[in-house]
């Protein structure tokens, strides 16, 4: 077993395309096949080499390894020796019309009743007919002639399918400039790299049709490949996810701090029945199924990603996560604060809040409260009965116990509403710290 994953370097990985890069890896590795990154790059104009590198990155930092990779614009002379063999049979046949002239043919068609399909008029060209057409500097494109009826196969996820190649136009897979296009360099790609199983999303379905067509043309075996196609995965507006979507892309996942077996973990079970839950990679391979991803559409719920990263943070020990800490962190402040990140982007505040400078909200209604609560400031060394010592001798002398008591100290000494036990902090900020905050926040 052979799959790969083939981005096209246009673009940063989003959810969606690493969807499909988590399935193919997860499958292959679960079946003890190979995994291939196959950089498809035929696309000069838009192909970046950041592009490429973030790609690389993204699918590193995932841990999703390859065993072999490739690259598209490097298999030129190969594309070229097979278009020539397409030529000669005659399943390639030369195309001289302008778009201008396309379009207006799909027209006329459309308003006579008929599907709006190319007409095949240049397969009726005489040798003579195109000879003058290249004499007046016109350059033919390509297109692939079609067989009649249906391509058919057993999908892995979708069942049935079946693709009426009488009701698609014949693909051009050349274009004038002698530019290979995706639909036949990934056919050949796949043929010599014994590839056997294709996952992809379920808008390549009719694209499959068409390529079974041409591996055929090629000599291929019938069901040389099996197929997957996986629903369309939409952002939580029941949308398309885009490249461009930027909040979605890989890249800023990582720099938010998103764990990356919280996207493993999410990604190989959303579609299906099973709720996610955060993964080892080992889990992860060994618990993918494509038989459970269903056949419909499935939303990337953003709020759930975060619930799971939640997860996964809260059980990473310090060992584990040293590496996203600030240098002089200890396991005590892991320890105090990990319970309220969400994301490791979190971690710099919750550091500033005990080892550096905040600014205290105003709090002009508690001012007597916290002059109290200064004045009766342990004095150092402390232990971890200071804060209980502290908040007792307060709750005596003020009168105010629960919210009223607390909420006023949370504030001045971390600047938010909620977050971590105070106990704790307290003995991560020190007197000094402690002290000052008080200051600050009655003087604001």
């Amino acid at each position: 077993m052979k799959l790969r994953f083939a981005p096209s370097p246009t673009g940063y990985l989003h959810v969606g395309n690493a969807r499909q890069a988590v399935a193919n890896f997860l499958y292959a590795r679960r079946n003890g096949g190979k995994f291939l990154l196959r950089i498809d790059d035929t696309d000069v104009a838009r192909s970046k080499p950041e592009y490429e590198e973030g790609i690389r990155k993204d699918l590193t930092w995932l841990g999703l390894t390859w065993d072999e990779e490739a690259r598209q614009t490097e298999r030129l002379d190969r594309y070229a020796e097979v278009i020539e063999k397409l030529k000669a049979s005659g399943r390639l046949y030369p195309c001289f019309e302008s778009e201008e002239e396309l379009k207006a043919k799909r027209e006329m068609r459309i308003r006579a009743g008929k599907p709006p399909i190319y007409d095949r008029a240049m397969l009726k060209l005489t040798p003579e007919q195109r000879e003058r057409a290249e004499a007046n500097g016109k350059v033919p494109y390509w297109r692939f002639k079609l067989t009649d009826g249906s391509r058919k196969w057993q999908d892995l996820v979708m069942g049935d399918c079946s693709v009426k190649l009488t009701a698609i136009s014949d693909p051009v897979l050349v274009r004038a400039d002698g530019t290979i296009l995706y639909t036949l360099a990934s056919v050949i790609d796949d043929l010599d790299m014994d590839i056997t199983h294709i996952v992809r999303g379920e808008d390549h379905v009719t694209n499959t049709g068409v390529q079974i067509d041409i591996a055929d043309a090629l000599g291929a075996k019938a069901n040389h490949f099996t197929f997957a196609h996986l629903p369309l995965l939409l952002d939580s507006d029941g949308g398309k996810l885009s490249k461009r979507l930027d909040s979605l892309g890989l890249r800023s996942l990582r720099h938010d701090g998103v764990e990356p077996m919280t996207i493993i973990s999410y990604l190989s079970r959303v579609g299906t029945s099973e709720d996610p839950y955060v993964m080892t990679m080992d889990e992860a391979i060994a618990g993918y199924n494509l038989a459970n991803v269903s056949k419909s559409a499935a939303r990337f719920d953003m709020t759930q990603l975060l619930a799971l990263n939640r997860k996964a943070l809260h059980s990473l020990t310090f060992d584990q996560v040293k590496d996203q800490l600030p240098k002089e962190a200890t396991e005590d402040f892991w320890n105090a604060v990990r319970g309220n990140v969400d994301l490791a982007a979190e971690i710099p505040h919750w550091w500033e809040v005990t080892h550096g400078e905040i600014v205290p909200p105003s709090q002009p209604e508690d001012r007597e409260f916290l002059q109290l609560a200064l004045n009766t400031l342990p004095e150092e060394p402390w232990d971890e009965g200071t804060w209980k010592k502290w908040t007792t001798a307060l709750k005596e002398q003020s009168g105010r116990k629960g919210k009223a008591l607390f909420m006023p100290l949370r504030l001045a000494l971390t600047g938010e509403d909620n977050g971590p036990e105070l106990h704790v902090l307290l003995g991560l900020m020190g007197h000094e710290r402690t002290t000052s905050r008080l200051r600050d926040a009655i003087l604001a």
